[in-house]
């Protein structure tokens, strides 16, 4: 799974489209992001991080879960596969 997939799909748990809606992007937009054809602007990234922060999903202020639009982390994989 793609990392900006693992976030849509686990972290927001929503479909392209609603994510899409999210992030102020086309649903198309995710897609290719998912498929690694495109990457989020900075921009968008610090959108997508405003909006689990408004909507109370967990992604405080580390570091490391910026990296969550890279590489899931190891901890929320372990996490999820004991779940």
């Amino acid at each position: 799974m793609k990392p900006i997939e693992f976030v849509r799909t686990k972290v927001f748990q929503q479909t392209q489209a609603a994510f899409a809606k999210l992030a102020g992007v086309s649903q198309s937009t995710v897609s290719k992001w998912e498929a690694g054809t495109l990457a989020p602007s900075q921009e968008e990234m610090s959108r997508i991080r405003s909006t689990a922060i408004r909507l109370a999903i967990e992604w405080e202020q580390e570091a490391w879960q910026d990296e969550w639009f890279f590489v899931v982390p190891k901890e929320l994989r372990q996490s999820r596969a004991t779940a």
